[in-house]
């Protein structure tokens, strides 16, 4: 895959205290994707996100409260929209995203307005286990059914889209928890956009520390109702 000529991608990464895996993640960017330009939303880290960002040869925003991912990444289409780029990515700054998928998200947009890169479609190994998979399949068959497409991992934050949704998330993108995956879906259809996915490998975190626990997990279950049930009476 190569970028159209002239079309300008830039890549989104939300980073708070992401010191230790930031700079091998944005090396590997600009390795398998050399055309895009990388921007680091930080969100008001405590660690040295910032400095390591931007030795590593992202541009970076640095949020002045922690807003959360869906706060920094609002930010970050609001940069694309101002900046007028053609297509942004989404992902996770902790390195559990492979950059080698950007290829096959980008080359769906051909066809799809808002392309998942799904942990569940066939790529890798990952799994999960227990009310987190409980919650994530129950949105994935909620949010297939809205789509009008087989989601298998509508919780994934590895993400692709054109300039239009662009705009819009730039102005209406979601800071509640779990917005930033689910409601963005829903407000894509409702809009009119497609919805789509490309399977990829999730790999282990590439520095900082994952929090998982049996409790942390029942919350997300709870929690992932919620988020479900305003998002669909959300106008």
């Amino acid at each position: 895959m190569t970028i159209a000529a002239g079309e300008r991608l830039l890549t989104i990464m939300p980073a708070w205290n992401e010191a230790d895996s930031i700079a091998n993640v944005i090396k590997e960017i600009q390795h398998e994707v050399p055309d895009t330009d990388i921007l680091v939303v930080d969100d008001n880290s405590d660690d040295d996100t910032v400095g390591v960002a931007r030795a590593a040869g992202a541009q970076v925003l640095r949020l002045p409260y922690h807003l959360g991912v869906g706060g920094a990444r609002r930010l970050g289409y609001r940069y694309a929209r101002d900046r007028r780029y053609d297509v942004a990515i989404q992902m996770d700054a902790d390195g559990q995203h492979d950059p080698k998928y950007i290829h096959d998200m980008v080359s769906q947009l051909a066809t799809t307005d808002l392309v998942i890169g799904a942990r569940f479609a066939g790529e890798g190994v990952y799994r999960v286990r227990g009310p987190r998979q409980w919650a994530m399949r129950m949105l994935s068959a909620v949010l297939s059914r809205i789509a009008r497409s087989r989601l298998t991992d509508t919780t994934s934050g590895y993400r692709a889209c054109g300039r239009e949704l662009i705009e819009y998330y730039s102005r209406n993108y979601p800071v509640e928890y779990l917005g930033d995956t689910v409601d963005t879906i829903i407000q894509a259809r409702r809009c009119g956009y497609t919805v789509g996915q490309v399977p990829v490998a999730m790999r282990p975190r590439q520095g900082g520390t994952p929090s998982n626990s049996p409790v942390k997990a029942m919350v997300y279950l709870l929690r992932a109702f919620f988020a479900l049930a305003l998002a669909l009476v959300r106008r």
